[in-house]
This record gives C-alpha cells, sequence and structure tokens, in this order.
C-alpha cells in the first residue's frame, strides 16, 4: 500500500507544476490583451478631432444702459370740455327769424351776424320815433323864441310876469319832450340794431337751434358758442396726488385716435367728489387742439408731468417681451448671450425706462433680440457702447 502511494505521489508533483505553469501562462496573455486594447482605445480618442466652436447665431451691435433725467408723471382721465360756452339767444320777442347765416362748426369772429329778424315792425316804430323827435324840436323851437322875448322884456312892463314866467316853462317842457323824443328814438333803433343777432366773441359754432320762420322770444336759447375755439382737460386725480399738482405744470392729454395734445395746468380744484375722491385738475388746450382731433365731450386719457427722476434707459429694439416679462441679451466675452429679466417703466420716444436688472456697464445686444435665445453666440460688430 505504501509502494503505491509513493509511485501516485512521484506522478502528482510534475502534475502540480504543468497546472501552475498554464495558469501563469493564460494571466500573462490576458494582461497583455488588456494593455493592448487600452493602448488602442487611448490612441483612437487621439485620433478624434476636437470638439467644433459654435458658430456666431447673428451679427449684432451692443449698447450699454444711459443714465439720464426723465419725467415723472401722474395718470389721469377725464374729460375734454369747453373752456367757456356761450349763449346766444334773441332779446326781442314775437319776431320771426328771417335768415340763418352760420352752422355747427363754423368760425365766426366777435359781431359777426349769426341771423336776422323780420325788421318790418320794428323798422315802422323808428321812423314814428324819429317823426316824434322831428315835433319836439320844432315845438322846442318855437318854445325857446317865446322864452328868449320874454326874458328881453323882463321888467319893461309890456309882458306881464305870469306871461313871461309861461313862456319859460313852455321853453323847458319843450325841452323835456325833445329829449324824451330822442330816448324813444335811441330805444327803437336798438330794437332795430337787436334784429341782427350776432356773435358775442371769436370761437365755434358748437349747437344751433335756431331755424328760418321761428317765432323767438327774449332769452331762448338760438347758438352755442365755444369761446376763443378753446378746449380744456378736465383730469380726474385722485386726492392723495393733488397737492403735487400745480398751476403751470405741463400735461398731456391724448383724444381717441387721436395723437398726444399737450397743454398747461390752469387751476387744481378746491373740492373733491364725495363719491369718488377724486379731484379736478383743469388743463388749459392750444388752439390747435381742434385740428388735432379734440372735440368737447369726449373722453381722454393722459397724465401729468409734476418733476424728473434719475432713470437707466435703452432703445426700445434693445428690449425682448416674451412670455409676459420683458428680456436683455447680455454679451460675454466669448461672445456667448444671456438672457436677463429687467423690470421695465416709462417710455418716451425710441427709449424705455430699465427699473432694476441692469447696471450702467453692462453690454447688451441692441436690436434683432428676437431672434435670440439664451445660451446663443453672437459676433460683436462696431457699434454704440
Amino acid at each position: 500500500m505504501s509502494a503505491w502511494i509513493n509511485r501516485q505521489g512521484r506522478w502528482l508533483v510534475p502534475v502540480a507544476v504543468a497546472v501552475a505553469g498554464a495558469v501563469w501562462l493564460h494571466s500573462r496573455a490576458d494582461s497583455g490583451k488588456d494593455k493592448a486594447a487600452q493602448d488602442t482605445a487611448v490612441n483612437l480618442a487621439a485620433a478624434e478631432p476636437a470638439a467644433p466652436v459654435p458658430k456666431a447665431a447673428l451679427s449684432v451691435q451692443i449698447v450699454r444702459p444711459q443714465a439720464g433725467q426723465w419725467p415723472m408723471a401722474l395718470a389721469a382721465n377725464g374729460a375734454v370740455a369747453a373752456w367757456q360756452e356761450a349763449v346766444i339767444g334773441a332779446e326781442l320777442s314775437g319776431q320771426r327769424l328771417s335768415a340763418v347765416q352760420v352752422n355747427v362748426g363754423d368760425k365766426v369772429s366777435r359781431g359777426q351776424v349769426l341771423a336776422t329778424l323780420q325788421t318790418d315792425a320794428v323798422s315802422a316804430d323808428v321812423n314814428n320815433a324819429r317823426a316824434a323827435l322831428a315835433e319836439a324840436e320844432a315845438l322846442m323851437v318855437e318854445a325857446k323864441a317865446n322864452a328868449d322875448r320874454a326874458r328881453t322884456l323882463h321888467g319893461s312892463g309890456v309882458m306881464s310876469l305870469q306871461d313871461s314866467q309861461r313862456a319859460l316853462t313852455t321853453e323847458q317842457t319843450a325841452k323835456a319832450r325833445v329829449d324824451s323824443a330822442k330816448a324813444q328814438l335811441a330805444a327803437q333803433e336798438l330794437r332795430l340794431r337787436q334784429t341782427r343777432i350776432v356773435a358775442s366773441d371769436d370761437g365755434v359754432i358748437s349747437a344751433r337751434l335756431a331755424t328760418v320762420g321761428a317765432v323767438v322770444q327774449p332769452g331762448q336759447e338760438l347758438f352755442r358758442l365755444i369761446r376763443q375755439s378753446r378746449l380744456e382737460w378736465r383730469a380726474e386725480v385722485p386726492s392723495a396726488d393733488l397737492q403735487r399738482i400745480k398751476p403751470g405744470m405741463t400735461a398731456w392729454a391724448t383724444p381717441p385716435g387721436g395723437a398726444p395734445i399737450q397743454g398747461k395746468v390752469r387751476m387744481v380744484a378746491p373740492t373733491v367728489d364725495a363719491t369718488t375722491r377724486n379731484g379736478l385738475v383743469y388743463v388749459d388746450l392750444p388752439a390747435s387742439a381742434m385740428s388735432v382731433g379734440a372735440r368737447a365731450g369726449m373722453f381722454a386719457a393722459g397724465r401729468v408731468e409734476i418733476g424728473q427722476s434719475q432713470g437707466l434707459t435703452l432703445p426700445q429694439t434693445a428690449v425682448l417681451l416674451r412670455d409676459g416679462f420683458s428680456y436683455v441679451f447680455k454679451v460675454g466675452p466669448q461672445g456667448l448671450v444671456t438672457q436677463l429679466k429687467v423690470s421695465v417703466g416709462r417710455r418716451v420716444g425710441d427709449r424705455v425706462e430699465i427699473l432694476n436688472g441692469l447696471t450702467p456697464q453692462t453690454d447688451v445686444v441692441a436690436s434683432g433680440v428676437g431672434f435670440l435665445s439664451d445660451g446663443d453666440s453672437v459676433r460683436v460688430v462696431k457699434g454704440q457702447s
């Protein structure tokens, strides 16, 4: 038995050595393959081209926010009204309109004839008054002659004292009759002039109720006249802001469909409406307001300028409105743009006020922002700074 074990042990040793050598050779082969694979990967990576640089999406100019004085204004709404509207009517009663010479919208001057009344009856009264004056003046001549004779014969005994006194009294009565006849004639001539209905001032006819053939009464309205063609804007302002508005300040009113009209604050109402808690600011509009679309009675929105404030501004072309917010595009050193959200305020001309979100040293795209997105690459060309 022991002999058999000894013979088996002599065979096991060489077998174990052979197996160990095979394992060692296999591991060396695997490691060589791994190294070769790594070398191949390194060589392939080195052979691959570098990632391309993003191509510029747009050639742009840059601009920086500018600091400047901007007007401070209070928004207001109100009605456009006539500065003063005169009512023109007849002063005679029972007379019929024979002619109407103007219509609504006509410009008239002071003293211009607007309409005429029939003059037959009044002319007859004038002629009657003139005849009465002539009669009174004739009696006056006779009475004066008698009075002069009485004064000449006074104290001579030729004329009694009673007759002398009667002659002097008759002279005074004749004088009074002449004065009365003159007054009557003046009154009738005034009535004759009143048959011509004239404009009380320069202005524009805003209403006409006169009709040819109608019988007029004293005080009856025939025309309405906007004096001097002047309009005013009656702006409603909250009571808390009334103290900030002073006469002489500049105001702008924009009628529907028209351009803004510049005016001046004339006065601030001393009272406030108890229901709305708003006060009225009366703004004089220029004489040209009618020619640019303003009409009495129309509604107008506008503002009252109350001072100046410092602010940053950009061209409106540099601001993008997207999804209800305002954005600008900041240009980085490598030409990459970053979308920045900003708050905007007032707009004057082609510039817009930037309330926050930018500094005066920020370079932003001046125009064409609608074609850009956050992270785009741009090429900066010479422009504003």
